[in-house]
């Protein structure tokens, strides 16, 4: 026997020690397809690439050694040579988290070959027998990995590798003996250091360089505190799961990535595993110890439903785990596992998160800070918009309206499906209403606008339990201008106006109402824009007797939305025009209820004035006349304007007071009632 230095001069890098393990599962597979053939020659004849590698190897180190003692002189020459590598080695990682022993490991890199090298697809095709099966089988492998004469090492280290998640069956409903078997691809590509931040679709890769340093985190004082002591606790092993809770785009991911930078480790990343036994979860654990890195769960969970989360094979570090203020989790780890809620960011955090995003101090900082109250991650995404908004118009930096651009395309990306976006222009002056419900609308704007310093100026009792929420009950007939003031709030607070569409948010499937009502409530918080719930009654309807399952499931939904209202943060208006069907329990929740009533002659006259075009030739008497003995509503006088200014279009486009008289006749058509304007002779029937 003969030896040589071995691997004294292989640097020590990843690379290179995936390299030496590959060649330790070659010089295994050597040494036993050749006691098939009675010469080595004959080996090299039948698989001539082999040759290649036996030079090789060697090289490397022995060249008489056999069986057993082949094996053990590659384990002690890669142990020798790892203690030199004081870095990250993946596969020395792997074997470490997943308790592998060399040879379990030589096994794994010999599931492999056929990746490095399609040749060795034919060697096993021709071991096999049988053509069409390029990758090795449990008896195949069985003969190879044996211990005097028996099958038992091999079963049970392959058993061991599909337990860790390092190994696949390909062929399941075959006979035991005839499974073939592979490493999982993904896996496979990071212990080759082929590993990039798209592992797969539901797999990313955060490597620490490009994660946040804990200083670099803007967070409120008391949660920085907190946090800077976490990556001691989860290192530590005292904490072994960290849930972070609150809205999305709000940094939930961005605090678990730098507290896995404090511990030296990446972030892997999972997105849609919903199933706890879904396969991907046993190579979770693998790809964490590969690469090494925290894996982080992001859940997206609707009010009611808690997940599963399996425990994770080869992996012995710490976990993440992001969710939303609702849904529940069960996990291995719960019992030494804490929680950290991460809120809408207060003001001061929102101006420097636009500091950081705006690249400087842009000049209307304060007032921007002010009006958007979005999460942290929405105003980073609306300052690289509102740059390029302000490029646009050839600006260097950006201003309040390239930010109100930046909002609504980010509001229409993630609410268009979920709502409808209501256009709001125009100031209190449109709207023609009583004394009592301009008052209130006024205090609604006023309520809106300083709904975050509300709390300094309150009693103990109301802080504690107060938040940024603002919900608003609109009531009254309908045509009263309800929706028109929505709008018109939304345009003096400068703010987007949704309408909750009903029929994409009721559903007659259990739970389905609620998680569709979650959804809208949510993004609206995050967005900051304003919601409004057109003929509210229809989900806000009084609890009734359980008299079936259907009033049993409709008190749940009613149970749930009440609950969800009293910790919504964002703005949201309700209108009805059967204030008598909600529930009172609603009503005690609003922070303030407009009425709306049907316009008394003073109104009424204001409302024609808002509504007939400048021009027009209607004679005072007759207004005067349409005002006090026509009682229209808003909606009403809005439709008769419109079908005057109709039948204007035809004959000069001058509204007369003939069109006028026959559009306000129409009206009462359409009501069924008698028109109480005496029969002018100038009116028409169009």
């Amino acid at each position: 026997m003969t030896t040589r230095p071995s691997f004294a001069n292989l640097p020590p890098t990843p690379a290179e020690h995936f390299r030496l393990y590959l060649f330790a599962a070659v010089a295994h597979l050597i040494d036993q397809v050749a006691r098939v053939f009675d010469t080595p020659e004959a080996l090299f004849d039948h698989f001539p690439f082999l040759a290649g590698y036996r030079a090789e190897l060697v090289s490397f180190g022995p060249d008489s050694l056999t069986g057993e003692a082949l094996d053990a002189w590659w384990c002690d020459a890669i142990r020798a040579w790892e203690a030199r590598a004081p870095g990250h080695l993946p596969l020395r990682a792997l074997r470490e988290a997943a308790d592998l022993n060399h040879g379990t490991l030589s096994l794994f890199m010999c599931l492999g070959l056929v990746e490095e090298d399609s040749r060795f697809g034919l060697l096993f095709e021709a071991m096999h027998g049988v053509a069409g099966q390029p990758r090795p089988t449990l008896g195949l492998l069985s003969a190879w990995w044996r211990e005097d004469g028996g099958r038992g090492p091999a079963r049970q280290a392959l058993r061991r590798l599909r337990d860790a998640g390092l190994a696949q069956v390909t062929n399941p409903d075959a006979p035991r003996l005839a499974w073939a078997m592979q490493p999982p691809t993904i896996l496979w590509d990071v212990v080759r250091g082929e590993g990039h931040e798209s592992l797969a679709p539901w797999a990313r890769y955060h490597p620490p360089g490009g994660l946040p340093s804990l200083d670099e985190l803007i967070l409120p004082e008391s949660a920085a505190k907190t946090v800077a002591l976490m990556p001691g606790l989860l290192s530590g092993g005292e904490v072994q799961a960290l849930f972070v809770r609150g809205p999305r785009h709000n940094g939930r991911l961005t605090l678990l990535g730098a507290i896995a930078r404090a511990m030296g480790r990446g972030v892997v990343e999972i997105t849609g595993l919903e199933r706890a036994d879904d396969e991907r979860w046993r190579w979770v654990g693998p790809l964490a110890a590969i690469l090494p890195a925290m894996p982080v769960v992001r859940l997206d969970l609707p009010p009611g439903e808690t997940a599963e989360l399996p425990p994770l094979s080869s992996y012995r570090g710490p976990l993440g785990v992001t969710l939303s203020k609702q849904g529940g989790v069960n996990a291995p780890a719960l019992d030494r596992a804490l929680t950290l809620t991460l809120d809408m960011p207060a003001l001061d955090a929102r101006r420097r998160h636009w500091q950081q995003a705006a690249d400087g101090a842009p000049p209307e900082m304060a007032v921007i800070s002010e009006r958007f109250r979005l999460t942290g991650g929405n105003i980073r995404r609306a300052a690289r918009l509102a740059r390029a908004y302000a490029a646009l118009n050839g600006r260097e930096q950006i201003v309040l309206s390239d930010v109100r651009q930046a909002g609504r395309a980010l509001n229409r990306q993630t609410l268009d499906t979920l709502a409808t976006y209501v256009p709001a222009e125009g100031d209190w002056s449109q709207l023609a209403v009583g004394e009592e419900t301009a008052r209130e609308l006024h205090h609604l704007e006023s309520r809106c606008r300083h709904r975050e310093r509300l709390h300094t100026t309150v009693g103990p009792a109301l802080e504690t339990n107060l938040n940024s929420g603002v919900r608003a009950l609109f009531s009254g007939p309908s045509g009263t201008g309800k929706t028109l003031a929505a709008r018109l709030l939304a345009a003096v607070l400068e703010k987007d106006l949704y309408r909750m569409d009903l029929s994409t948010v009721i559903n007659k499937y259990i739970g389905e109402t609620e998680k569709n009502l979650n959804q809208v409530l949510a993004r609206a918080e995050e967005l900051d824009v304003i919601l409004l719930l057109d003929e509210g009654d229809a989900l806000l309807t009084r609890r009734t007797g359980v008299q079936s399952a259907n009033d049993r499931y409709a008190n749940l939904e009613t149970n749930y939305l009440l609950q969800r209202l009293e910790s919504f943060e964002g703005i949201l208006v309700v209108t009805t025009n059967a204030a008598e069907l909600i529930d009172t329990a609603f009503q005690r929740r609003m922070d303030v209820v407009v009425p709306f009533r049907t316009p008394d002659a003073a109104e009424r006259w204001a409302i024609w004035q808002l509504h007939l075009p400048e021009g027009h030739t209607v004679e005072a008497a007759l207004m005067r006349e349409v005002t006090a003995r026509c009682a229209l509503t808003g909606g009403q006088i809005r439709n008769a304007a419109l079908h005057a200014a109709l039948l204007a279009l035809s004959n000069g486009g001058v509204v007369s007071s003939a069109y006028l008289e026959t559009a306000v006749q129409r009206e009462y058509r359409k009501m069924g009632t008698v028109c109480p304007l005496r029969r002018a002779a100038g009116a028409r029937e169009e």
